[in-house]
């Protein structure tokens, strides 16, 4: 990429002054290797951002994302903050510190067990009319590539990742899916907010007047499909799609007879011919 570029732009007073443009790498590498006063003020601020990054797993321009709401960056935070809200450690976690206001809350009882799965299964019907283990079921296929699913934490499809109905939605679905969890999440708080007392089956119907609310399907069954042969199905079709990759060549393998092709056809170009 051009390190320099000069660009037209259109001042307060309109008119319009060309103004050079430095590439944002190359501007943050001389940042940190000059002494001047502004690399150091750079230093500092940069240095801030880091920190913040490192401490709390974020850093935000509060300001830039206030005037004009941010552009396309605000939006795509949002949908990134969604799809942290909807992810089952802290969609648990949320879940359960809005349930333990309840009344009568047990953490012990079987209700309370239960009560996830079936906030859970829910939001799923509500966003694609399937339970969390009938997607599991139907999607989880070794002939598939990455064996079906369609996004998972790291690099390295683990077999944990197979037993998440939420890595199997496509991206339509996955967006609904974080909206409703999200919207949930803020619904249920302004409840618990109101101090309102509750017991844990009144946060069910909670649920399904929101949804209602909201124009979605109601889940009024278990689903057609049990979460223990869901599991079970996952992780037969991980085995299969596993020893199958365990069977491919790496990339380094196939480079190498790749190379070893290139070898023999230079060494045919160059054989001597033998002599009559």
């Amino acid at each position: 990429d051009a390190v320099i570029k000069d660009f037209l732009i259109t001042a307060s007073d309109g008119k319009s002054y060309h103004t050079m443009h430095y590439n944002l790498d190359m501007v943050i590498s001389v940042g940190y290797r000059i002494k001047s006063q502004i690399a150091t003020r750079f230093r500092i601020w940069a240095t801030e951002r880091l920190k913040e990054y490192l401490i709390k797993g974020f850093t935000m321009n509060d300001e830039l994302l206030k005037e004009a709401g941010g552009g396309s960056y605000f939006d795509e935070l949002l949908a990134r903050i969604r799809d942290i809200r909807s992810s089952e450690k802290v969609f648990w976690r949320k879940v359960l510190d809005i349930y333990a206001t309840s009344i009568d809350y047990n953490p012990r009882s079987d209700l309370s067990r239960e009560f996830f799965k079936v906030i859970q299964n829910k939001m799923h019907w509500a966003s694609h009319g399937h339970t969390a283990a009938e997607i599991i079921y139907q999607r989880a296929d070794a002939g598939k590539a990455n064996m079906g699913l369609t996004n998972w934490p790291g690099t390295q499809l683990r077999k944990a990742d197979t037993e998440i109905a939420k890595n199997y939605l496509n991206q339509e679905e996955l967006d609904l899916l974080n909206r409703i969890v999200s919207m949930y999440l803020d619904f249920a708080e302004l409840q618990a907010l109101n101090r309102t007392p509750m017991y844990m089956k009144d946060w069910i119907s909670k649920l399904d007047e929101f949804l209602k609310l909201s124009g979605r399907d109601i889940l009024v069954h278990a689903g057609s499909i049990a979460h223990e042969d869901a599991i079970q199905k996952a992780r037969l079709e991980y085995e299969k799609w596993h020893h199958e990759q365990l069977s491919e060549p790496t990339a380094a393998e196939k480079h190498f007879v790749e190379a070893l092709q290139e070898v023999k056809q230079i060494t045919k170009q160059f054989k001597p011919k033998r002599k009559k």
